[in-house]
Protein backbone atom coordinates (compact mmCIF):
# COMPACT_ATOMS: atom_id res chain seq x y z
CA UNK A 1 0.00 0.00 0.00
CA UNK A 2 2.67 2.67 0.94
CA UNK A 3 4.73 1.41 -2.31
CA UNK A 4 1.60 2.21 -3.93
CA UNK A 5 1.01 5.72 -2.41
CA UNK A 6 4.35 6.53 -3.13
CA UNK A 7 4.35 6.18 -7.05
CA UNK A 8 1.53 8.19 -6.84
CA UNK A 9 2.72 11.32 -5.18
CA UNK A 10 6.20 10.40 -7.60
CA UNK A 11 4.49 10.03 -10.84
CA UNK A 12 1.94 13.04 -10.26
CA UNK A 13 4.97 15.65 -8.86
CA UNK A 14 7.37 14.93 -11.26
CA UNK A 15 5.57 14.50 -14.53
CA UNK A 16 3.28 17.29 -13.78
CA UNK A 17 7.25 19.47 -13.42
CA UNK A 18 8.60 18.19 -16.22
CA UNK A 19 5.58 18.60 -18.50
CA UNK A 20 3.49 21.45 -17.17
CA UNK A 21 5.90 24.05 -19.43
CA UNK A 22 5.59 21.91 -22.29
CA UNK A 23 1.25 21.89 -21.66
CA UNK A 24 1.57 25.98 -21.06
CA UNK A 25 3.91 26.92 -24.69
CA UNK A 26 1.48 24.43 -26.48
CA UNK A 27 -1.55 26.06 -24.49
CA UNK A 28 -0.84 29.78 -26.96
CA UNK A 29 -1.19 27.96 -29.64
CA UNK A 30 -4.89 26.74 -29.32
CA UNK A 31 -5.84 30.59 -27.80
CA UNK A 32 -5.58 31.39 -31.17
CA UNK A 33 -9.12 32.62 -32.28
CA UNK A 34 -10.72 30.61 -34.79
CA UNK A 35 -14.22 31.69 -34.06
CA UNK A 36 -15.04 33.57 -37.78
CA UNK A 37 -13.49 30.14 -39.15
CA UNK A 38 -15.71 27.46 -36.84
CA UNK A 39 -18.80 29.74 -37.79
CA UNK A 40 -18.71 29.78 -41.41
CA UNK A 41 -17.89 25.82 -41.20
CA UNK A 42 -20.50 24.99 -38.42
CA UNK A 43 -23.24 26.94 -40.32
CA UNK A 44 -22.17 24.65 -43.62
CA UNK A 45 -23.01 21.13 -42.16
CA UNK A 46 -26.26 19.13 -42.51
CA UNK A 47 -28.67 19.70 -39.25
CA UNK A 48 -29.51 16.13 -37.90
CA UNK A 49 -31.92 14.59 -35.28
CA UNK A 50 -30.41 13.84 -32.35
CA UNK A 51 -32.29 11.28 -29.73
CA UNK A 52 -31.01 11.81 -26.50
CA UNK A 53 -31.93 10.23 -22.77
CA UNK A 54 -31.21 8.19 -20.09
CA UNK A 55 -31.11 4.48 -19.90
CA UNK A 56 -34.68 2.98 -20.37
CA UNK A 57 -36.39 6.13 -21.22
CA UNK A 58 -37.75 4.96 -23.99
CA UNK A 59 -35.30 6.01 -27.21
CA UNK A 60 -35.79 2.86 -29.07
CA UNK A 61 -39.21 2.74 -29.16
CA UNK A 62 -39.69 6.19 -30.39
CA UNK A 63 -37.02 5.19 -33.24
CA UNK A 64 -39.03 2.54 -34.36
CA UNK A 65 -42.21 4.46 -34.30
CA UNK A 66 -40.25 7.25 -35.98
CA UNK A 67 -39.36 4.26 -38.83
CA UNK A 68 -42.99 3.99 -39.78
CA UNK A 69 -43.11 7.44 -41.02
CA UNK A 70 -40.38 8.04 -42.90
CA UNK A 71 -37.76 6.02 -44.21
CA UNK A 72 -34.38 6.35 -41.29
CA UNK A 73 -31.38 4.98 -40.52
CA UNK A 74 -30.24 5.31 -36.60
CA UNK A 75 -26.36 6.02 -35.50
CA UNK A 76 -26.07 4.54 -31.99
CA UNK A 77 -23.97 6.39 -29.86
CA UNK A 78 -24.05 3.76 -27.08
CA UNK A 79 -20.36 2.85 -25.49
CA UNK A 80 -21.64 -0.24 -24.97
CA UNK A 81 -23.45 -1.50 -27.73
CA UNK A 82 -20.58 -0.80 -30.17
CA UNK A 83 -19.32 -4.11 -27.92
CA UNK A 84 -19.84 -7.66 -30.32
CA UNK A 85 -21.74 -10.32 -28.36
CA UNK A 86 -23.02 -8.49 -25.32
CA UNK A 87 -26.30 -7.59 -26.74
CA UNK A 88 -29.00 -8.59 -23.59
CA UNK A 89 -27.04 -5.97 -21.36
CA UNK A 90 -26.74 -2.93 -23.45
CA UNK A 91 -30.11 -3.63 -24.64
CA UNK A 92 -29.56 -3.57 -28.40
CA UNK A 93 -32.67 -3.06 -30.83
CA UNK A 94 -34.34 -5.83 -31.10
CA UNK A 95 -33.20 -8.62 -34.45
CA UNK A 96 -36.49 -7.53 -36.15
CA UNK A 97 -36.09 -3.75 -35.52
CA UNK A 98 -32.41 -3.63 -36.94
CA UNK A 99 -34.59 -5.76 -40.13
CA UNK A 100 -36.59 -3.18 -40.29
CA UNK A 101 -34.98 0.00 -39.54
CA UNK A 102 -30.75 0.43 -40.62
CA UNK A 103 -28.73 0.85 -37.52
CA UNK A 104 -24.99 1.63 -37.93
CA UNK A 105 -22.69 2.13 -34.58
CA UNK A 106 -23.64 -1.99 -33.22
CA UNK A 107 -20.94 -4.41 -33.39
CA UNK A 108 -18.36 -2.39 -34.18
CA UNK A 109 -15.18 -4.22 -32.22
CA UNK A 110 -14.68 -7.35 -29.47
CA UNK A 111 -15.00 -7.24 -25.80
CA UNK A 112 -11.31 -7.20 -24.87
CA UNK A 113 -10.95 -3.92 -27.56
CA UNK A 114 -11.25 0.04 -26.21
CA UNK A 115 -13.16 2.37 -28.42
CA UNK A 116 -13.20 6.05 -27.55
CA UNK A 117 -15.57 9.01 -28.22
CA UNK A 118 -12.80 10.41 -30.84
CA UNK A 119 -12.61 7.07 -32.57
CA UNK A 120 -16.77 6.83 -32.45
CA UNK A 121 -16.73 10.72 -33.79
CA UNK A 122 -14.97 9.37 -36.96
CA UNK A 123 -16.74 6.73 -37.27
CA UNK A 124 -19.73 8.48 -37.25
CA UNK A 125 -18.53 11.04 -39.77
CA UNK A 126 -18.54 8.40 -42.56
CA UNK A 127 -21.35 6.98 -41.39
CA UNK A 128 -23.50 10.22 -41.49
CA UNK A 129 -22.06 10.72 -44.92
CA UNK A 130 -22.71 7.04 -46.56
CA UNK A 131 -26.35 7.62 -45.11
CA UNK A 132 -26.46 10.94 -46.88
CA UNK A 133 -25.70 9.34 -49.78
CA UNK A 134 -28.45 6.98 -49.46
CA UNK A 135 -31.45 9.33 -49.70
CA UNK A 136 -32.25 8.22 -45.91
CA UNK A 137 -32.64 10.16 -42.73
CA UNK A 138 -30.14 10.36 -40.29
CA UNK A 139 -31.16 9.69 -36.47
CA UNK A 140 -28.58 9.90 -34.15
CA UNK A 141 -29.17 7.88 -30.98
CA UNK A 142 -28.13 7.31 -27.76
CA UNK A 143 -27.38 7.71 -24.12
CA UNK A 144 -23.29 8.29 -23.89
CA UNK A 145 -23.09 12.16 -24.24
CA UNK A 146 -19.34 11.99 -24.61
CA UNK A 147 -20.13 10.70 -28.18
CA UNK A 148 -22.70 12.48 -28.92
CA UNK A 149 -20.06 15.89 -27.86
CA UNK A 150 -17.42 14.27 -29.87
CA UNK A 151 -19.72 14.10 -32.79
CA UNK A 152 -22.04 17.52 -32.73
CA UNK A 153 -18.89 19.35 -31.14
CA UNK A 154 -15.61 17.82 -32.78
CA UNK A 155 -12.62 16.17 -31.03
CA UNK A 156 -10.27 17.74 -28.92
CA UNK A 157 -6.71 17.70 -30.65
CA UNK A 158 -4.96 14.60 -28.52
CA UNK A 159 -1.78 16.26 -26.50
CA UNK A 160 1.13 14.64 -27.27
CA UNK A 161 2.04 12.25 -24.55
CA UNK A 162 5.71 10.32 -23.77
CA UNK A 163 4.29 6.91 -24.93
CA UNK A 164 7.15 5.23 -22.56
CA UNK A 165 5.56 7.10 -19.41
CA UNK A 166 1.82 6.48 -20.37
CA UNK A 167 2.93 2.84 -20.38
CA UNK A 168 4.41 3.04 -17.10
CA UNK A 169 1.42 5.21 -15.93
CA UNK A 170 -0.82 2.37 -16.86
CA UNK A 171 1.37 -0.58 -15.49
CA UNK A 172 0.65 1.73 -12.48
CA UNK A 173 -3.01 2.28 -13.06
CA UNK A 174 -3.85 -1.32 -13.71
CA UNK A 175 -3.50 -2.13 -10.09
CA UNK A 176 -6.06 0.57 -8.85
CA UNK A 177 -10.08 0.10 -8.34
CA UNK A 178 -12.03 1.59 -10.16
CA UNK A 179 -12.86 3.84 -7.19
CA UNK A 180 -9.67 4.78 -6.64
CA UNK A 181 -8.67 5.29 -10.36
CA UNK A 182 -11.86 7.74 -10.30
CA UNK A 183 -10.97 9.19 -6.89
CA UNK A 184 -7.23 10.49 -8.44
CA UNK A 185 -9.07 11.27 -12.21
CA UNK A 186 -11.00 14.15 -9.92
CA UNK A 187 -8.07 15.57 -7.86
CA UNK A 188 -6.20 15.74 -10.71
CA UNK A 189 -9.05 17.12 -12.73
CA UNK A 190 -11.50 19.30 -11.06
CA UNK A 191 -13.77 19.01 -13.54
CA UNK A 192 -13.74 15.30 -14.74
CA UNK A 193 -17.43 14.26 -15.52
CA UNK A 194 -16.93 10.90 -14.07
CA UNK A 195 -17.27 7.52 -15.75
CA UNK A 196 -15.88 4.01 -16.22
CA UNK A 197 -12.47 2.68 -15.86
CA UNK A 198 -11.38 3.68 -19.40
CA UNK A 199 -12.28 6.89 -18.90
CA UNK A 200 -10.17 7.68 -15.43
CA UNK A 201 -7.62 6.14 -16.49
CA UNK A 202 -7.32 8.67 -19.59
CA UNK A 203 -7.62 11.69 -17.42
CA UNK A 204 -5.18 10.26 -15.08
CA UNK A 205 -2.90 9.69 -17.71
CA UNK A 206 -3.62 13.12 -19.94
CA UNK A 207 -3.32 15.33 -16.64
CA UNK A 208 0.05 13.67 -15.34
CA UNK A 209 1.95 13.70 -18.75
CA UNK A 210 0.71 16.91 -19.46
CA UNK A 211 0.16 19.35 -16.13
CA UNK A 212 -3.13 19.88 -17.84
CA UNK A 213 -6.81 18.35 -17.06
CA UNK A 214 -8.45 16.81 -19.76
CA UNK A 215 -11.24 19.35 -19.57
CA UNK A 216 -8.96 22.00 -19.94
CA UNK A 217 -7.73 20.10 -23.24
CA UNK A 218 -11.18 19.67 -24.22
CA UNK A 219 -12.39 23.08 -23.80
CA UNK A 220 -8.51 24.71 -25.57
CA UNK A 221 -8.62 22.57 -28.23
CA UNK A 222 -11.61 21.49 -29.72
CA UNK A 223 -12.33 21.31 -33.61
CA UNK A 224 -15.69 21.09 -35.49
CA UNK A 225 -17.77 18.83 -34.99
CA UNK A 226 -19.43 16.44 -38.16
CA UNK A 227 -23.06 17.87 -38.07
CA UNK A 228 -25.22 20.51 -36.61
CA UNK A 229 -27.13 18.69 -33.76
CA UNK A 230 -31.21 18.54 -33.59
CA UNK A 231 -31.71 17.84 -30.34
CA UNK A 232 -34.44 15.66 -28.57
CA UNK A 233 -34.21 14.97 -24.95
CA UNK A 234 -36.84 12.47 -23.34
CA UNK A 235 -37.36 12.61 -20.03
CA UNK A 236 -39.64 11.06 -17.02
CA UNK A 237 -40.12 11.16 -13.36
CA UNK A 238 -38.39 9.97 -11.63
CA UNK A 239 -40.33 6.81 -10.34
CA UNK A 240 -41.30 6.28 -13.63
CA UNK A 241 -37.87 6.14 -14.73
CA UNK A 242 -37.03 3.95 -12.25
CA UNK A 243 -40.14 1.77 -13.05
CA UNK A 244 -38.88 0.93 -16.27
CA UNK A 245 -35.13 0.47 -15.20
CA UNK A 246 -36.38 -2.45 -12.73
CA UNK A 247 -38.62 -4.18 -15.58
CA UNK A 248 -35.77 -3.48 -17.99
CA UNK A 249 -33.31 -5.15 -15.68
CA UNK A 250 -36.08 -8.23 -15.14
CA UNK A 251 -36.32 -8.58 -18.73
CA UNK A 252 -32.57 -9.17 -18.87
CA UNK A 253 -31.82 -11.56 -16.17
CA UNK A 254 -34.98 -13.44 -18.07
CA UNK A 255 -33.13 -13.16 -21.30
CA UNK A 256 -30.15 -14.76 -20.08
CA UNK A 257 -27.61 -12.02 -19.13
CA UNK A 258 -25.79 -14.53 -16.53
CA UNK A 259 -25.24 -16.77 -19.38
CA UNK A 260 -24.15 -14.06 -21.67
CA UNK A 261 -21.66 -13.01 -19.54
CA UNK A 262 -20.82 -16.28 -18.44
CA UNK A 263 -19.96 -17.01 -22.24
CA UNK A 264 -18.32 -13.59 -22.91
CA UNK A 265 -15.81 -15.29 -20.06
CA UNK A 266 -15.80 -18.36 -20.87
CA UNK A 267 -14.24 -17.12 -24.23
CA UNK A 268 -11.32 -15.31 -22.46
CA UNK A 269 -12.46 -11.79 -22.09
CA UNK A 270 -11.29 -10.84 -18.63
CA UNK A 271 -13.63 -9.59 -16.35
CA UNK A 272 -12.43 -5.96 -16.45
CA UNK A 273 -11.96 -5.78 -20.29
CA UNK A 274 -13.96 -2.78 -21.56
CA UNK A 275 -16.96 -4.67 -23.11
CA UNK A 276 -17.55 -5.74 -19.34
CA UNK A 277 -17.02 -2.30 -17.48
CA UNK A 278 -20.75 -1.37 -18.13
CA UNK A 279 -23.44 -1.59 -15.61
CA UNK A 280 -25.15 -5.01 -15.39
CA UNK A 281 -22.00 -6.75 -16.77
CA UNK A 282 -19.91 -5.56 -13.46
CA UNK A 283 -22.14 -6.80 -11.60
CA UNK A 284 -23.21 -9.90 -13.18
CA UNK A 285 -19.44 -10.69 -13.48
CA UNK A 286 -19.10 -10.40 -9.56
CA UNK A 287 -21.77 -12.16 -8.94
CA UNK A 288 -20.02 -15.05 -11.45
CA UNK A 289 -16.61 -14.91 -9.35
CA UNK A 290 -18.29 -15.71 -6.02
CA UNK A 291 -17.71 -11.96 -4.92
CA UNK A 292 -21.55 -11.09 -5.06
CA UNK A 293 -24.54 -13.63 -3.85
CA UNK A 294 -26.38 -14.23 -6.57
CA UNK A 295 -29.85 -13.55 -4.47
CA UNK A 296 -28.49 -9.74 -4.93
CA UNK A 297 -27.65 -9.46 -8.23
CA UNK A 298 -30.98 -8.02 -9.56
CA UNK A 299 -30.94 -5.64 -6.85
CA UNK A 300 -27.46 -4.43 -7.47
CA UNK A 301 -28.18 -3.94 -11.19
CA UNK A 302 -31.06 -1.56 -10.37
CA UNK A 303 -29.17 0.58 -8.10
CA UNK A 304 -26.61 0.94 -10.36
CA UNK A 305 -28.62 1.69 -13.75
CA UNK A 306 -30.30 4.09 -11.41
CA UNK A 307 -26.97 5.92 -10.50
CA UNK A 308 -25.84 5.28 -14.33
CA UNK A 309 -29.57 7.53 -15.81
CA UNK A 310 -28.84 10.02 -13.30
CA UNK A 311 -25.19 10.83 -14.50
CA UNK A 312 -26.63 10.74 -17.54
CA UNK A 313 -29.73 13.18 -16.78
CA UNK A 314 -27.30 15.62 -15.06
CA UNK A 315 -25.12 15.34 -18.41
CA UNK A 316 -27.42 16.22 -20.75
CA UNK A 317 -29.26 18.70 -18.54
CA UNK A 318 -25.35 20.51 -18.43
CA UNK A 319 -23.79 19.64 -21.57
CA UNK A 320 -25.80 19.90 -24.67
CA UNK A 321 -25.75 22.87 -26.94
CA UNK A 322 -27.82 22.99 -30.07
CA UNK A 323 -26.12 23.81 -33.17
CA UNK A 324 -26.70 27.18 -34.67
CA UNK A 325 -29.68 27.35 -36.59
CA UNK A 326 -31.14 24.59 -35.31
CA UNK A 327 -34.99 25.75 -35.07
CA UNK A 328 -35.51 24.83 -31.24
CA UNK A 329 -37.47 27.28 -29.50
CA UNK A 330 -36.67 26.23 -25.82
CA UNK A 331 -33.19 26.90 -23.82
CA UNK A 332 -29.96 26.03 -25.03
CA UNK A 333 -31.23 24.50 -28.20
CA UNK A 334 -32.89 21.35 -26.45
CA UNK A 335 -36.70 20.07 -27.21
CA UNK A 336 -37.36 18.32 -24.44
CA UNK A 337 -40.10 15.97 -24.38
CA UNK A 338 -42.06 13.72 -21.76
CA UNK A 339 -41.82 10.18 -22.31
CA UNK A 340 -44.84 9.10 -20.71
CA UNK A 341 -46.45 9.39 -23.93
CA UNK A 342 -46.84 6.36 -26.40
CA UNK A 343 -43.91 6.36 -28.50
CA UNK A 344 -45.84 6.81 -31.69
CA UNK A 345 -47.23 9.91 -30.45
CA UNK A 346 -43.87 11.07 -29.62
CA UNK A 347 -42.67 10.40 -32.92
CA UNK A 348 -45.58 11.84 -34.99
CA UNK A 349 -44.45 15.58 -32.95
CA UNK A 350 -41.02 14.61 -33.72
CA UNK A 351 -41.62 14.31 -37.31
CA UNK A 352 -44.00 17.54 -37.56
CA UNK A 353 -41.50 19.82 -36.08
CA UNK A 354 -38.76 18.33 -38.32
CA UNK A 355 -40.78 19.17 -40.81
CA UNK A 356 -41.19 22.74 -39.69
CA UNK A 357 -37.70 23.40 -38.73
CA UNK A 358 -36.14 21.71 -42.65
CA UNK A 359 -39.09 23.02 -44.64
CA UNK A 360 -40.28 26.69 -43.21
CA UNK A 361 -41.23 27.60 -46.58
CA UNK A 362 -44.43 24.82 -46.66
CA UNK A 363 -45.32 26.09 -43.35
CA UNK A 364 -46.01 29.57 -44.69
CA UNK A 365 -47.22 28.56 -47.41
CA UNK A 366 -49.82 26.35 -46.10
CA UNK A 367 -50.52 28.04 -42.74
CA UNK A 368 -53.98 26.12 -41.93
CA UNK A 369 -52.12 22.70 -42.05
Amino acid sequence: MRENLNAECGVRNAECQWRCRAANDLAHLFRIPHSALRTLAVTSLPLTPVLVGPTAVGKTAVVAAWAEREPITAVSADARQVYRGLDIGTAKPSAALRARVPHLGLDVVEPGERYSAGRFARDAAQWLGQIGDTGRQPVVVGGTGLYVRALAEGLFHEPPLDLARRDQLRAWTADLTPARLAHWAARLDRRFAGGGRQRAGRAVEVALLTGRGLSWWQEHARATGAMRPWYIQLTLPRDALHRRIAQRVDEMLTAGLVDEVRRVLAAGVAPHAPGLDGVGYRETAAMLAGRLPERELRDAIVVATRRYAKRQETWFRNQLRGGSGSGMRDAGGVWTLDASEPPESLAARIVERWQEVTHPASRISHPAQ
